[in-house]
């Protein structure tokens, strides 16, 4: 398993008047490692895992995972491709207000028309191995930052994607638990053998990496090489 991004551009706006945010950009991503994209707001980090993730069809170029293009993908296909190969954790964890934390997890099961009771104990799981066992049955409200980025960071493995897209995981929390995430996400990427690549501009995630990848360096054309992580 692989991502690889093969000339790939992406404009926004009219005809007229059209922004570039990246052009024939080219980059490739190994699974069991742990990317961290750095540089600048507005450097296209969170553009690049939107693409990635297929959450966004770039204006050209191909986007592999796995030899499969996902820019190419029908809608439908698209989709399904994102509940069942992709875990994406968004910058501010996206819970959903009024559900429990393993209620939260098991939100994926039904939506992709499977029975939530029948995986209560695998999310269940999932929230114990990310140390929120003992938090089972808290809603957001209930939980400190902190936690409430482990549940996100819980739900976006849940379903053991094969590609782990993660914007910005540490802006919620303070140092110390900025540490422990970046932790738990690289023990993660080596034990579930996925691809991970993080959008950050956190040192402290940066040097949990396997990988750092300047966006500045990487949008302008340079070769995708980076300086290691950690």
């Amino acid at each position: 398993m692989s991502l690889e991004l093969t000339g790939v551009t992406v404009e926004f706006g009219r005809a007229d008047a059209r922004a570039t945010v990246f052009e024939g950009l080219e980059a490739t991503f190994a699974p069991g490692r742990m990317t961290a994209l750095v540089g600048p707001s507005g450097s296209g980090k969170s553009t690049l895992l939107a693409v990635a993730g297929a959450l966004l069809r770039p204006t050209a170029g191909q986007v592999l995972l796995d030899g499969e293009d996902l820019a190419a993908l029908s809608d439908a296909r698209r989709a399904s491709a994102r509940r069942e190969r992709i875990g994406y954790m968004f910058q501010s964890g996206n819970l959903l207000s009024g559900l429990a934390a393993a209620d939260q997890l098991l939100a994926a099961v039904y939506i992709g028309g499977g029975r939530p009771r029948a995986h209560r104990s695998r999310a269940e799981e999932a929230l114990t191995r990310v140390g929120l066992g003992h938090r089972l049955r808290h809603r957001p409200e209930q939980l400190s930052g902190g936690e409430r980025q482990r549940v996100a960071l819980a739900r976006a493995l849940f379903l053991s994607p094969k590609l782990l897209l993660i914007d910005e995981p540490t802006a919620a929390v303070n140092r110390s638990q900025a540490g422990e995430l970046a932790a738990l996400l690289a023990e993660r990427t080596h034990q579930d053998d996925c691809v991970t690549v993080v959008a950050t501009h956190d040192p402290a995630v940066a040097e949990a990496a396997d990988r750092i990848v300047d966006m500045t360096a990487l949008t302008a054309g340079a070769a995708p090489s980076a300086r290691p992580g950690r």
